[in-house]
């Protein structure tokens, strides 16, 4: 077998004269995939762990996320999850030759995160060791995820041209030149009588133009 776990099982006990091999104690790793993969790869590897019989071993795969409002061109607000390692997927897995086969050859994933081993000959990469996840990083990951506020996202920003929508200044033209999401306003430069004139306004007040 190509991995070994440092951690065995402290109730597994052995008469004289026996061989027995220790449990592999799950353990968390990340896998790199594909952009926009994430969902599917996280099916597929829960399908292929049943499929090849060691669903056992791989225990949980996640795609950490945090909540997030988004602010729609129209003012309306559609809220969403946003992933908090964009092309990461985390799996819980005992490492041995067979898991690591599940994850490594499923559909859309690059490569275990971990310790490149150097070839011998030749040139090229090497074998990618996989390194599991400190128990620190994973109670941070998963507290963040689990704490973090829904964070407000608008799709406007310093410079974009806009058009009011309702208010005092229905119809009026200007530019932004400051985005408050935690407020849901903006600062825009409006012509007023000629001069530009800065003005705050609601997200919903607004339209970008363009």
């Amino acid at each position: 077998m190509i991995f070994e776990d440092e951690s065995h099982n402290p109730n597994q006990s052995q008469n004289a004269g026996e061989t027995t091999t220790p449990a592999l104690t799950p353990r968390w790793y990340a896998v790199q995939v594909a952009s926009g993969c994430e969902k599917r790869v996280k099916a597929d590897i829960e399908r292929r762990a049943q499929t090849f019989d060691v669903a056992e071993r791989i225990a949980q795969v996640e795609i950490p996320q945090t909540p997030a409002v988004k602010i729609r061109k129209d003012g309306s607000r559609q809220h969403t999850e946003e992933k908090v390692f964009p092309g990461y997927v985390l799996v819980k897995m005992s490492m041995d030759d067979d898991t690591w086969q599940v994850v490594k050859n499923t559909p859309h994933v690059i490569n275990f995160v971990g310790a490149e081993q150097k070839k011998g000959v030749g040139r090229g990469r090497g074998h990618v060791k996989p390194v599991a996840l400190s128990h620190t990083e994973v109670e941070r990951i998963f507290k963040q995820t689990a704490e973090q506020e829904p964070v407000v996202k608008i799709d406007m920003a310093a410079g974009d041209k806009i058009v009011v929508l309702s208010g005092p200044f229905k119809d009026f033209e200007g530019e932004v030149v400051e985005v408050s999401p935690e407020r849901s306003k903006l600062k825009a430069l409006l012509s007023i009588f000629g001069r530009d004139t800065p003005v705050e306004l609601e997200f919903n007040q607004v339209q970008k133009q363009g």
